[in-house]
């Protein structure tokens, strides 16, 4: 990944966690705007999801029901995610 590719990610997460403090949520849209699929791994994303409910940040789906990141655990390489139910 280039360093202005990560520089866009780590500016684009830290909006996001300024908003996101600042109203106490965020919806899935507006984190998939700011960080498109493919621009984070998914053990990036699981992070970032994981560090918005740490931060006390909602993370909230499309019917406005709240996103638990622990419904989600790395399986044993620790990249990819899967749903637990």
């Amino acid at each position: 990944m280039s360093s202005l590719k990560i520089g866009r990610s780590h500016k684009a997460r830290k909006a996001l966690f300024a908003r996101g403090i600042r109203r106490g949520f965020l919806s899935v849209e507006e984190i998939n705007e700011a960080l498109p699929p493919g621009s984070l791994t998914d053990a990036e994303r699981w992070l970032l999801y994981y560090s918005l409910n740490a931060a006390r940040v909602e993370v909230r789906d499309i019917g406005g029901e709240r996103v638990d990141p622990e419904r989600f655990r790395a399986d044993r390489d620790g990249e990819s995610l899967t749903e637990t139910h």
